[in-house]
């Protein structure tokens, strides 16, 4: 559920509430009881960074990264393993 914050225009008291999204708005202000409470536009509360989805599918701009951390699955020749005797 997300929370929502709200802010009474009558005495200025700020609030954060938990509620459904079907939840009606709520109106009456807890603190001096008027129905001033009008909801907030706030930035959401989470932030994808990381590996993942974003990094791997759509990040521009040079070669994808190797998330497993496999050494062996890279392309530039073998460093630790050689077969020449």
């Amino acid at each position: 559920m997300p929370i929502y914050e709200y802010q009474c225009q009558a005495c200025q008291h700020e609030m954060e509430a938990l509620q459904k999204m079907s939840d009606p708005a709520l109106v009456a202000c807890p603190e001096c009881k008027a129905d001033k409470l009008v909801k907030k536009i706030s930035a959401a509360g989470f932030r994808l960074k990381g590996g993942g989805w974003y990094e791997t599918d759509f990040k521009s701009g040079g070669s994808k990264k190797n998330l497993a951390g496999d050494a062996g699955s890279s392309s530039g020749g073998g460093s630790s393993s050689s077969s020449d005797s």
